[in-house]
C-alpha cells in the first residue's frame, strides 16, 4: 500500500510539472507578444518574424552548443521539419495579425492543436473536452463585439495556416524531443527557421533590421516568444500525450485575457469570464482524463 501511494504522489508530480511548463509558455508568449507588436510598423511581420527567430536562434546556438556531427537521418528529418514548422508557423501567424485584431486571429490559430487534439482522441469523453474549451475559444475571441463579418479574410485564412503548421509543431516537437536529447533539436531546427525566413525579411525591412534598438527589441521578442516557450513546451512534450497538449493551450487566450486586465486595464465583459470559465474546466477535464487510464 505503502509503495502504490508512493507511485501515485510521483506520477502527480510528474504530471505538475509539465502542466507548469505549458502555462509558463503561455505567459511568456503574451509577453513577447507585447514587444513584437512595437515592431510591427518599423519592420513589418516579415521583418519582425525574422529578427525573432534569428536571435532565438542566436541564443540558443550559444547556449545549448549541439553537437550534431553524429547525428543520422532519423534524428535531421524531424529537427529540419520542425525548423521549416517553425518558419511557417511564425510567419503565417504574423502577417495574419497584421490584418485581424489579436483576439480573433489567436482564437482561429487555436483550431489548429484543438483539432489536433480532436483527431487523437479514442474516446467520446475527450471529445467532449475538445468541444467545450473550442466553445470556450470561440466566446473568448467573437464575444467581444468583433464578429465574423469584420474579419479580412486573407488574414483569416493566414491564421488558418499557422493553426495548421502549429498542430505540425506540435506533433514535430514530441518526434524532435524523442530523437534528439536535451534542446539541441530545438536549437538546430531555429536556426533552419531563421535561415528560410531571412530572406522575406531582409526584402521587407533591409537594413533596418540592424538598428540597434530593433536588434534589442527582437532579442526580447526572442527570448520571450521562442526560447523560453519552445524550450518549455519541448520539455513538457516529453511527459504529456500529444493531444493534452493541444488543450492545455487553449489556456493562452485566457492568459492573454488577464494579461490584459492585470498589465492593461483591460476589464473583463461576462462572456470572457464564460469563456475562461469553459476553457479551464475543459483543461482540467483533459488532464484528469490522461491520468486515469495511467493510474
Amino acid at each position: 500500500m505503502t509503495s502504490v501511494q508512493a507511485g501515485t504522489d510521483r506520477h502527480g508530480q510528474s504530471q505538475l510539472l509539465p502542466v507548469l511548463m505549458v502555462l509558463g509558455s503561455c505567459a511568456s508568449v503574451q509577453v513577447g507578444a507585447a514587444f513584437a507588436a512595437q515592431l510591427f510598423p518599423a519592420v513589418g511581420p516579415a521583418g519582425a518574424t525574422t529578427l525573432r527567430l534569428t536571435t532565438a536562434a542566436v541564443l540558443l546556438m550559444v547556449w545549448v552548443r549541439p553537437r550534431v556531427r553524429h547525428w543520422t537521418r532519423r534524428q535531421w528529418g524531424p529537427v529540419l521539419a520542425f525548423g521549416g514548422a517553425l518558419a511557417g508557423m511564425n510567419s503565417a501567424f504574423y502577417a495574419g495579425l497584421e490584418r485581424l485584431p489579436l483576439g480573433p486571429a489567436v482564437t482561429i490559430e487555436f483550431l489548429g492543436p484543438l483539432t489536433l487534439a480532436a483527431v487523437l482522441t479514442r474516446r467520446r469523453r475527450d471529445l467532449l473536452w475538445v468541444v467545450l474549451a473550442l466553445a470556450g475559444v470561440v466566446l473568448l475571441g467573437f464575444g467581444g463585439g468583433e464578429g465574423a463579418t469584420a474579419l479580412d479574410p486573407v488574414g483569416v485564412v493566414l491564421v488558418l495556416v499557422a493553426g495548421t503548421l502549429w498542430a505540425a509543431y506540435v506533433l514535430l516537437s514530441a518526434r524532435v524531443g524523442a530523437a534528439v536529447p536535451g534542446q539541441s533539436g530545438l536549437a538546430v531546427a531555429s536556426v533552419v527557421a531563421a535561415v528560410l525566413v531571412l530572406p522575406a525579411g531582409v526584402a521587407t525591412a533591409g537594413t533596418a533590421l540592424l538598428e540597434p534598438w530593433l536588434l534589442l527589441a527582437g532579442a526580447a521578442v526572442g527570448v520571450l516568444s521562442s526560447v523560453v516557450p519552445y524550450s518549455l513546451e519541448l520539455a513538457a512534450l516529453r511527459r504529456l500525450p500529444a493531444r493534452t497538449f493541444g488543450i492545455l493551450l487553449s489556456l493562452e487566450p485566457a492568459v492573454a485575457a488577464l494579461a490584459g486586465l492585470a498589465v492593461l486595464g483591460q476589464a473583463l465583459g461576462l462572456h470572457a469570464v464564460l469563456a475562461i470559465a469553459l476553457v479551464v474546466v475543459a483543461s482540467a477535464g483533459a488532464m484528469g482524463a490522461s491520468r486515469r487510464p495511467q493510474a
